[in-house]
């Protein structure tokens, strides 16, 4: 599968942003999807993750109440709405998938797209 994030860009602080993902394959809703993001000089690190099917889904405490992962099977996309964005949320913001795993563990996920900038002004 191929992933294609997108959406990023350049917000003030208390701002909005929805990332997207976009897959290709026709066996994109047998996968799970996470959303992980890099700081410069950070470790990459887990957001949000749901399940093939949407009904589980996993979120860092970090983000939990601002963030929400969804995805859309019949446009092959994941998204993630980002609410209330802090300084803090700057980062590249990566989309991954599996075939099994949505939790937060970085090594688990089998393919990754490249990264969207977001950047939140103070």
């Amino acid at each position: 599968v191929q992933l294609q994030a997108s959406g990023g860009g350049l917000v003030q602080a208390g701002g909005s942003l929805r990332l997207s993902c976009a897959a290709s394959g026709r066996t994109f809703r047998t996968y799970t999807m996470g959303w992980f993001r890099q700081a410069p000089g950070k470790p990459r690190e887990f957001v949000a993750a749901i399940s093939w099917g949407g009904g589980g889904t996993n979120t860092a405490d970090s983000v939990k109440g601002r963030f929400t992962i969804s995805r859309d099977g019949a446009e092959n996309m994941v998204h993630l709405q980002m609410n209330s964005l802090k300084p803090e949320d700057t980062a590249v913001y990566y989309c991954a998938a599996d075939l099994s795993y949505f939790g937060p563990e970085l090594s688990e996920y089998d393919y990754w797209g490249q990264g969207t900038q977001v950047t939140v002004s103070s």
